[in-house]
């Protein structure tokens, strides 16, 4: 299985799962996500995904600046219903992320570990920030993405007419896909806390 190399260079999401330690899932709980998790959860490598990703890595990150993140722990709300535009890719990287889940999810054992009902979605469009609260103290965050300042390369409308009408050659395909990661490779190496792009803003009780 071969990926581009540059998702090894990623930021990295460490955090700690007390169900999985509970399991010995793994040692301590500790759960390091990487951003070919999110393209493995995904099945591909977009700026929506990689966004997801940093919002979720600048997220818990500011509710919790020791490190790591308490997975599991944190509610998600999404400013958008969940079958509008991007909004369900993005909150299924934030679920593997934080844990939060909707209603579908795990409902817990006697009280504890529950992740059912953590992740929740707005009626309508609520704005573009994605609302991340802790659940033992009630901090909370908003985390609003701007990729305006990574911009794709102007010639991908044309490449990506060509592939969806079947009439691509392979060099047409092969550009297209390498431009597609190399806006995505940006995102991730060059403006991972770059607060233009990834916008943290402290939540109110």
């Amino acid at each position: 299985m071969k990926f581009p190399d540059f998702y090894e260079l990623a930021p990295v999401v460490p955090t700690r799962d007390a169900f999985a330690a509970t399991l010995g899932a793994a040692q301590d709980g500790l759960l390091e996500y990487n951003y070919v998790d999110a393209v493995r959860l995904a099945g591909h490598s977009c700026p929506t995904v990689a966004g997801a990703f940093l919002i979720g890595r600048a997220a818990l990150a500011a509710l919790y600046p020791k490190g790591p993140a308490e997975r599991g722990a944190v509610s998600v709300h999404m400013p958008a219903p969940e079958d509008e535009g991007t909004t369900g890719v993005m909150a299924q990287v934030l679920t593997l992320l934080t844990g939060a889940a909707a209603d579908n999810g795990f409902h817990g054992i006697q009280g504890r570990f529950r992740r059912k009902g953590l992740l929740s979605f707005a009626d309508s469009r609520e704005g573009e920030a994605i609302i991340f609260k802790r659940l033992d103290t009630g901090a909370a965050v908003a985390v609003e993405l701007d990729v305006s300042l990574v911009p794709g390369d102007p010639a991908q409308g044309g490449r990506l007419m060509a592939i969806l009408q079947d009439r691509a050659d392979a060099s047409q395909r092969e550009a297209f896909a390498n431009a597609w990661q190399a806006r995505v490779r940006r995102l991730l190496l060059e403006f991972a806390d770059d607060p233009r792009v990834i916008h943290v803003t402290p939540v109110s009780a």
